[in-house]
């Protein structure tokens, strides 16, 4: 980044947050706070906490806070701030309360503008500038499907309890719904694996470090599935097992890619029960597969309906243009 681009930058944050101070504005300076156009540095701890604390109340000042956000986010034509923003989406996800992360997983599909589809997100100025825009492209789509699989799941990722309280919840499922919780949190996955590459910057190094955390939160989810999956084999119809094949193939195909990037030995394990279970489903296809074979009613064909089957009727004959039949 260019010197006089930093700057105005500068200038433009000062500006803005005193302009806020002057109004009484707290959402607002606690946002200009956290969403500087510093790309050297990600929002510390302290002003997210300040961000999330603005908004915290009744439903009409969360709303309040997370428009203020979305329209910063929308508005800005600077990575640095569009990241930051990002990261302060996904710390109210991770951390904001319960009425915070309501009025957050609104905005993705209550209609009309999608706050988070920033797949068009360019920003040119400079070579920094530009390998950001990559990464605003790619954690604002990861972002969105935290939100989706959390909306699906009932409950935010990283926030629900206990691994017997999942547990308890998933054997309570039933098996279409299973697969559906499994489905989205596959695709969360597969999105993880289409992560840029790293280039040194403290602001990526963040969102790295989030991505990591999420995976862990991910994984953990995906393990609670796979062992009710295994308790259920016997009890699956030949389309669901099918379709939890296909979801075990997607995930299998995103494991060298999440070993590199999360770099983690004992993942190996996770990937080790993925095969598993997968061979079972496969197992389970076969077994369901030949049952409907067998319990398919085979067509009697008496001697008369063989005779009357021979017999040309004019729908056997060919027409030509003139209209004769043949």
């Amino acid at each position: 980044m260019t010197k006089l681009t930093r700057l105005i930058g500068i200038l433009k944050d000062k500006a803005s947050q005193s302009k806020a101070a002057l109004l009484s504005k707290r959402t607002t300076l606690s946002l200009l706070r956290a969403t500087s156009h510093d790309c050297s540095a990600p929002p510390t701890s302290k002003h997210l906490a300040m961000l999330i604390s603005s908004g915290d109340g009744p439903r009409a000042t969360a709303s309040a806070a997370v428009e203020v956000l979305m329209d910063r986010l929308q508005g800005t034509n600077d990575a640095a701030v569009a990241l930051k923003c990002l990261i302060a989406v996904h710390y109210i996800i991770r951390h904001g309360t319960f009425i915070l992360q309501d009025q957050l997983s609104v905005y993705p599909n209550s209609g009309g503008r999608n706050y988070l589809n920033l797949s068009h997100f360019r920003h040119t100025t400079d070579p920094t500038t530009w390998q950001l825009s990559s990464w605003v492209r790619w954690f604002a789509q990861h972002t969105e499907q935290l939100l989706c699989a959390s909306r699906i799941l009932g409950f935010f990722l990283g926030t629900s309890t206990e691994k017997e309280s999942r547990e308890d919840r998933a054997s309570g499922l039933a098996n279409a719904d299973l697969l559906t919780e499994f489905d989205s949190l596959v695709a969360l996955i597969e999105g993880l694996c289409k992560m840029p590459e790293p280039n040194g910057n403290l602001l990526v190094e963040e969102i790295v470090k989030l991505a990591r955390g999420d995976w862990r939160v991910v994984q953990a989810e995906v393990r609670v599935r796979l062992s009710e999956f295994k308790e259920r084999f016997g009890g699956f119809k030949f389309g669901e097992a099918v379709e939890l094949v296909c979801g075990l193939k997607r995930l299998e195909r995103c494991k060298e890619k999440i070993l590199a990037m999360m770099d983690e030995a004992r993942e190996l394990k996770l990937w080790d029960m993925v095969t598993l279970v997968k061979d079972m489903a496969e197992i389970e296809v076969c077994r369901e597969e030949r049952k409907l074979r067998r319990d398919t009613p085979k067509l009697r064909v008496s001697e008369s309906d063989r005779f009357s089957g021979r017999v040309l009727n004019t729908r056997h004959f060919l027409v030509f243009p003139s209209g004769r039949l043949l």
